[in-house]
């Protein structure tokens, strides 16, 4: 199974990885990180989904992904 980490303290919701995600798995928080925005985060019932492609780490700006198989 795939493992995928977000820092969210770092995120500035850009949705790169959200429209980047084959799976269409990842989803902005409800709540709101230190800057004031709403991260990308991927819940754990729907990380069992996940096929560890790492178009979302690729796509990110800010690095903020780490995926691990």
């Amino acid at each position: 199974m795939a493992k995928v980490t977000f820092r969210e303290e770092r995120c500035k919701g850009c949705g790169h990885c959200i429209e980047a995600c084959p799976k269409q798995i990842i989803s902005f928080a409800d709540r709101l990180n230190v800057k004031g925005y709403h991260p990308a985060t991927i819940t754990e019932e729907k990380m069992k989904e996940c096929v560890a492609c790492a178009s979302c780490g690729k796509i990110c700006p800010d690095c903020v992904i780490t995926v691990e198989k």
